[in-house]
């Protein structure tokens, strides 16, 4: 798998306010996401903030999740996770262990570590395919081919 992003297009992402992307990432989790983890005991997730970093495209998504569901949130995260586009594909892929990608610096968590201990156990929790039938025909095949390559 080789993601390359041209710096102009990240220099310029970075520049971009977090909000808007951070909308399009809740609203996506709550359809994709969401479901999945009422499964699961999802409790300790709620009411904290997070935010995902995505460091080649200059990307940060902040959010919390609250009893309804995954909404944007512009303030300080409790949690930050930080990888490159291709360490967040290979982990959504199970290609790439998270332990693997931590030990290894790829994979950065900042914060409260407790946290990011369920955070990672209620992932690897979920059925990627599960997960993947929520979304869109045309985005799910999109992503299976991202997620395979």
């Amino acid at each position: 798998m080789n993601l390359v992003f041209p710096p102009l297009l990240a220099s310029t992402v970075a520049r971009l306010p977090t909000q808007p992307p951070s909308l399009v990432f809740s609203l996506l989790a709550n359809r994709v996401l969401w479901p999945a983890l009422q499964e699961l005991d999802y409790a300790p997730l709620i009411g904290r903030r997070y935010a995902i970093r995505v460091k080649d495209l200059g990307l940060t998504l902040r959010f919390t999740v609250t009893p309804r569901g995954f909404s944007p949130d512009s303030s300080s995260a409790d949690l930050t996770i930080s990888a490159s586009a291709r360490d967040f594909l290979l982990l959504m892929s199970r290609r790439e262990d998270p332990d693997t990608l931590f030990f290894s610096r790829r994979l950065v968590s900042e914060g409260d570590t407790e946290l990011g201990l369920v955070v990672k156990n209620l992932l690897d929790a979920l059925d990627p395919d599960a997960v993947l039938r929520r979304l869109p025909a045309p985005l799910a095949q999109t992503a299976r081919r991202l997620l395979m390559s």
